[in-house]
């Protein structure tokens, strides 16, 4: 069944996630499906799913061996649920678990399944390293060989540097540089001061830390590994501290170790049903997840890496007939403080609104005062495919302790892409 009789509302039930480490630290010999698995076993005994069949679950990670060619179904199969639960893996760099939220989202509307998990995991410690090219090919050549001669023939060809590891590339394959280089550019691009960005980190830090102070991560973080809270949150943080740190990815530039995300290890999961689902079930329904949006750019010639954003959500207010003031909450990935300042930057731009996005007037300012309440991605950390269902599950909680409001999710990611998304109660 492709279509059904009629749309239905895509229920957010709430989610679970291990707490966010720093890498190369307590989750250092931790792999992805060990996180992974965590997460999901925190959702099936919180909502008391064990032993049920869910309609699919989607997961990914961006950091990914090849072991793990299946590494939700694999997760999925630890986690309690039902062994025939379906899974599959889905990777759009740091959108990946925003972006498996949205297809199955799509799934449940259109009445395919009727609940479904999306969830996100990453280490950075736990990397795949590979050799170089040159000797992957030598041995499969010699693999290929049919005689002892033509098995040992291509080894004339070793090198020592053949057996020299390769870390996971960390720049954009088409440019060269990194994310972080790239976001310096876009910063100089839209004029972003060192201070607005140090200023926007020392927020996110004091909301983490507030929130968890009043208890509201208690039930969305289950304890992994010895850790029980999210460790990368400075509390004795200042506007003075981080203004000491030096640039990170030029010699005059303005992002820092303290304004930019640190490398960091986690997963987390959502639950996603149709409200019949739920109703059955017993379970409270938090938000629903109404519309989703892509975009990207052509940041090698065009525009900067991380602005996706910027065109993916007037796009999706469009087909919501909103404007950006009709939220509640805004919860915009702080991949780079600069880049959630572009963006704000461009949204206030007449000249981006007309000459960029096409609108005869600029779609204005937000209220800050509403933007990541609870923290953002400097304070809480990024492990890279986890950071959507983080973001997801916080704000359908948020929603349900106001007892009604919208919010507005928007993230950026490698590539040149983004993924956004609209949640309502």
């Amino acid at each position: 069944m492709l279509v059904g009789s009629s749309i239905r509302r895509v229920a957010i039930i709430g989610g679970t996630r291990i707490p966010f480490a720093r890498s190369m630290g307590v989750y250092a010999e931790a792999s992805n499906q060990e996180m992974l698995t965590a997460s999901l076993k925190g959702l099936v005994d919180r909502f008391n799913l064990r032993g049920e069949t869910l309609g699919d679950v989607g997961a990914g990670a961006v950091l990914k061996h090849s072991r793990d060619f299946n590494l939700t179904r694999e997760s999925v199969l630890d986690s309690g649920l039902a062994p025939e639960t379906p899974a599959f893996d889905l990777q759009r760099a740091c959108g990946t678990s925003l972006d498996t939220a949205i297809v199955l989202g799509l799934k449940i509307a259109t009445g395919q399944i009727d609940s479904a998990i999306a969830a996100g995991v990453d280490t950075a410690s736990d990397v795949p390293i590979v050799y170089p090219t040159a000797y992957r090919k030598m041995l499969l050549r010699s693999a290929r060989g049919r005689s002892l001669g033509e098995r040992l023939s291509p080894w004339a060809g070793f090198r020592p540097g053949f057996l020299k590891p390769q870390l996971p590339g960390v720049s954009e394959p088409r440019t060269g540089m990194s994310m972080g280089q790239h976001c310096e550019k876009m910063a100089q691009t839209w004029q972003i001061s060192r201070l607005d960005q140090d200023q926007l980190a020392y927020e996110s830090h004091r909301k983490a830390a507030a929130a968890w102070d009043e208890g509201f991560y208690e039930d969305l973080v289950v304890p992994f590994r010895g850790l029980n809270q999210d460790n990368n949150i400075r509390r004795d943080t200042s506007i003075e501290k981080l203004a000491k740190l030096k640039p990170s990815f030029a010699a005059n530039g303005t992002l820092t170790a303290g304004n930019s995300t640190p490398m960091t290890d986690g997963s987390a999961a959502v639950l996603l049903a149709s409200e019949e689902w739920a109703k059955a079930r017993g379970l409270p329904v938090l938000a629903y997840l109404t519309y989703g949006k892509y975009a990207a750019v052509d940041f090698v010639q065009k525009e900067g890496l991380l602005m996706a954003p910027a065109y993916a959500v007037p796009r999706m207010l469009a087909d919501a007939n909103l404007k950006l003031q009709d939220f509640d909450i805004y919860e915009i990935h702080e991949a780079f403080e600069a880049q959630v300042l572009c963006t704000l930057k461009a949204w206030e731009s007449p000249e981006f609104c007309r000459d960029r996005l096409g609108l005869s007037a600029p779609l204005g300012s937000i209220d800050r005062s509403k933007m990541n309440l609870k923290g953002g991605s400097v304070a809480m950390g990024h492990p890279f495919a986890a950071t959507g269902a983080r973001i997801l599950a916080t704000l359908a909680k948020q929603l349900a302790h106001r007892g009604g409001g919208r919010g507005l999710i928007s993230i950026c990611t490698a590539g040149g892409m983004g993924v956004t998304a609209i949640v309502e109660r």
